[in-house]
């Protein structure tokens, strides 16, 4: 199984969000792997860790959620691996859940959102988003 990290999502990945069951809460598994030191592309130097700049990020992400009818379910940092074999841990995993996709993409689509995102940006190396629905 070949693992790789990004930051944004691909074309198809974004279509995903419009095509079949879009109005089923989901639950975001956000695998996160931060850059050693932040970098914010066209700004000025930053003593920020990839932590710290995320940390402002996640901050400012919980208003965003809020207007979105989204919210944080799960937050903690990686300790380690029990099952398997991966080249390098993450760092964090955060679960959000989301009303539905039509949420989520009304959020990451949104002008204020977008100004918060370069803290993610600044701060992750990249990570896994992985969509789940709850079942019974």
């Amino acid at each position: 199984m070949k693992v790789e990290n990004k930051l944004r999502l691909n074309a198809k990945q974004m279509a995903g969000f419009v095509i079949g069951d879009t109005n089923t809460p989901i639950q975001m598994v956000n695998l996160l792997k931060f850059k050693d030191k932040a970098a914010y592309k066209n700004e000025r130097e930053t003593e920020l860790t990839g932590e710290g700049a995320y940390r402002i990020y996640a901050t400012e992400a919980v208003d965003h959620l809020k207007k979105v009818g989204g919210k944080i379910i799960y937050s903690g940092v990686v300790s380690r691996l029990v099952i398997g074999n991966v080249e390098k841990l993450w760092d964090w995993v955060v679960i959000v859940e989301y009303p539905n996709r039509k949420a989520m993409r009304s959020m990451i689509m949104d002008k204020d959102y977008q100004k918060s995102e370069r803290h993610r940006s600044a701060g992750l190396a990249g990570q896994l988003n992985i969509e789940t629905k709850t079942h019974y």
